[in-house]
C-alpha cells in the first residue's frame, strides 16, 4: 500500500446488531472497520465498552449518513463538532460522507442526487470546505447512487470532479454505485471509473445490491457482491494500484465467517496487483 493512506488493507462496515460477533470472534483477515457516526452518538454503557475494545483492536473510520451536503438547508455544524468529538475520543482517523443530499426542513430517509449545474458544485464545494475547517483535516466525498434524473449542466462524472477539485477534499471510491448507476442511466461503468481522480481517492467501498428489472438495481447493500463488481474493483486497482477497500453489507447480514470470504477475495485481487517485490543484490 502506498504511505498516503491512513488505513491498509481489506476492511468490513461494523453494524450494532452484530458487535457481540465481532467481540467473540477473532476476525481474522480484517485489516481495519468502518462505522456510521450518526449509529454512535451518543453511546454508553455495554455497547460503548463492546464498541471501544473493537476500537483498541482495529482501526476505524467514519462513514456518515445525514450532512446532506448538498441540501438547500444550512449545515448542520452542531452534527459536525459532534463527529469532530467522536472521533478524538475513539482515536477515529478519518471521515467520509455522501456527495448527495437527504435532508431540507426535515430529513428525507434517502440519498438524492445534486444538481450536476456550475453553481451547485460551488455551493457543494464551499460546505465541504467548512466541514474541514471545523474538524481540522481532510474528509472524503463518496459517489453515490441514485435513481431519479436531475437537472444538470455537466454530467455526472464532470460534477464529482469539479466538487473534489473546488473543496480540496478527497474520494470515497463506491465501485458499486458506479456499477449500479451504469445500469440506471446506461453508461460504460468502465470508462467512468477510469475518469475518477486516482490521487484523490482514499479508500473503496464495495457492496452487493438488490435487482428491480433489468434496468433498475436498488443499492441495498443486503447481498453478496456480484461477479461484474469484483471485476470493476479488479479493474479499478490495474488502473489507479491498490487502495484500501471495504465490504459493506447493512441488512441480510451473514455470519462474520461468511463476510469474511468476502474481505479475504478482496485481499486476493489487492496481491494480485501489488508490486513485486525484489531484493537487490550487491
Amino acid at each position: 500500500m502506498q504511505n498516503r493512506y491512513l488505513v491498509t488493507g481489506a476492511g468490513l462496515g461494523m453494524r450494532r446488531e452484530v458487535i457481540d460477533d465481532f467481540n467473540t470472534s477473532h476476525a481474522e483477515g480484517i485489516d481495519f472497520m468502518e462505522v456510521a457516526p450518526e449509529n454512535w452518538i451518543p453511546i454508553g454503557g455495554k455497547m460503548e465498552k463492546q464498541f471501544r475494545h473493537l476500537t483498541e483492536r482495529f482501526p476505524f473510520l467514519i462513514h456518515g449518513l445525514s450532512l446532506s451536503i448538498g441540501s438547500p438547508a444550512p449545515l448542520d455544524e452542531e452534527l459536525v463538532k459532534s463527529i469532530k468529538k467522536f472521533m478524538q475520543e475513539y482515536n477515529i482517523s478519518y471521515y467520509s460522507e455522501h456527495l448527495s443530499y437527504c435532508s431540507d426542513n426535515g430529513h428525507l430517509y434517502d440519498l438524492l442526487p445534486i444538481p450536476f449545474t456550475e453553481e451547485a458544485v460551488y455551493y457543494t464545494a464551499n460546505r465541504i470546505k467548512r466541514v474541514q475547517d471545523i474538524l481540522e483535516q481532510r474528509i472524503a466525498m463518496e459517489n453515490a447512487s441514485y435513481y431519479v434524473d436531475t437537472a444538470y449542466e455537466l454530467t455526472e462524472i464532470e460534477f464529482i470532479n469539479a466538487v473534489l477539485e473546488e473543496a480540496d477534499c478527497d474520494l470515497l471510491l463506491d465501485v458499486n454505485n458506479i456499477y449500479v448507476n451504469s445500469i440506471n442511466h446506461r453508461y460504460d461503468a468502465e470508462s467512468f471509473l477510469k475518469a475518477m481522480p486516482a490521487e484523490r481517492i482514499a479508500y473503496c467501498h464495495v457492496a452487493g445490491h438488490y435487482n428491480e428489472a433489468d434496468d433498475l438495481i436498488v443499492d441495498t447493500h443486503g447481498a453478496d457482491i456480484i461477479d461484474p463488481v469484483w471485476k470493476l474493483l479488479d479493474t479499478a486497482y490495474e488502473h489507479f494500484g491498490v487502495f484500501p477497500t471495504m465490504v459493506e453489507r447493512d441488512f441480510n447480514i451473514p455470519p462474520i465467517a461468511e463476510l469474511i470470504k468476502e474481505v479475504e477475495q478482496i485481499k486476493a485481487l489487492q496481491e494480485k496487483h501489488q508490486p513485486i517485490q525484489t531484493t537487490a543484490v550487491a
